[in-house]
C-alpha cells in the first residue's frame, strides 16, 4: 500500500543540518506515492485585518482584492485537500512550534472551508486522511510538560478532521545525543514496513 498524495510541510529555519526536514523526507519517500513539498520557512502571509474581513464575507460577495488576498490561502488549502497523507516537520523552538508553522495553520484553519460548527460543535471537513509529525527538540521532551508544539499541532490536525495522526520523536537531542535520531529512523522503519505490509 502507497500513499498516493504525500504533503511533506517542512518548517525548520535550518536547512541542511535540519533533523526534522531530513527524517520527514525519508519518511515521505518511504511511504512511496506522489510528494508535494510545502516549505513554509520563509513564512506564509501573517492573518490580519484585511485576510480576516475577506475570509468571512461569503465567496460569491468577495471583492477581487478579497480574492487576492485569500489565494495564498487557497493554495495551502487546496494542496491539503488533495494529499492522502501529510508529513510535518516541527522542530521545537522555546517550548513551541516555529511561527512560520503556526502561521501556516492560521492560513489553513478556515471555517466552512476545512471545518465548520454544528448543533453538535465543530467539525473538521479534512477527513479520510492520514498524518504524520516528525517532532525534534534540543532539550524539550516531546508531549513533556513543556511541549507546547506537539500537542498543539496534534490538536489542530484532528480539529481539521485528521485524526489519525502518528508522531515520529527525535527529542531531546542535546541530553540523549545521537541515539534518540537513531530512535526516530528506526521508528520511521517501522512505520512504512507496517504501510507497506
Amino acid at each position: 500500500m502507497t500513499s498516493d498524495n504525500i504533503l511533506l510541510v517542512q518548517s525548520s529555519a535550518r536547512t541542511d543540518a535540519s533533523v526534522t526536514r531530513r527524517l520527514s523526507r525519508e519518511l515521505a519517500e518511504r511511504l512511496g506515492g506522489t510528494i508535494v513539498e510545502r516549505d513554509v520557512a520563509p513564512g506564509p502571509e501573517f492573518v490580519d485585518g484585511d485576510w480576516v474581513g475577506a475570509n468571512f464575507t461569503p465567496a460569491a460577495d468577495r471583492t477581487d482584492a478579497q480574492h487576492a488576498r485569500l489565494s495564498g490561502s487557497d493554495a495551502l488549502v487546496a494542496e491539503l485537500q488533495a494529499a492522502d497523507t501529510i508529513v510535518i516537520g516541527l522542530p521545537i523552538y522555546n517550548f513551541g512550534m516555529p511561527a512560520a508553522l503556526k502561521a501556516w495553520i492560521d492560513q489553513v484553519a478556515r471555517s466552512k472551508v476545512t471545518f465548520e460548527y454544528g448543533d453538535t460543535g465543530p467539525r473538521g471537513l479534512l477527513t479520510g486522511k492520514r498524518a504524520f509529525i516528525v517532532v525534534a527538540s534540543g532539550g524539550t521532551e516531546a508531549f513533556g510538560d513543556v511541549d507546547y508544539a506537539t500537542p498543539h499541532l496534534r490538536h489542530v490536525l484532528g480539529f481539521l478532521g485528521i485524526t489519525d495522526v502518528t508522531v515520529v520523536r527525535a527529542d531531546q537531542q542535546m541530553v540523549k545525543g545521537e541515539a534518540t535520531v537513531e530512535a526516530a529512523e528506526r521508528q520511521i522503519e517501522e512505520l512504512t514496513a507496517a504501510v507497506a505490509a
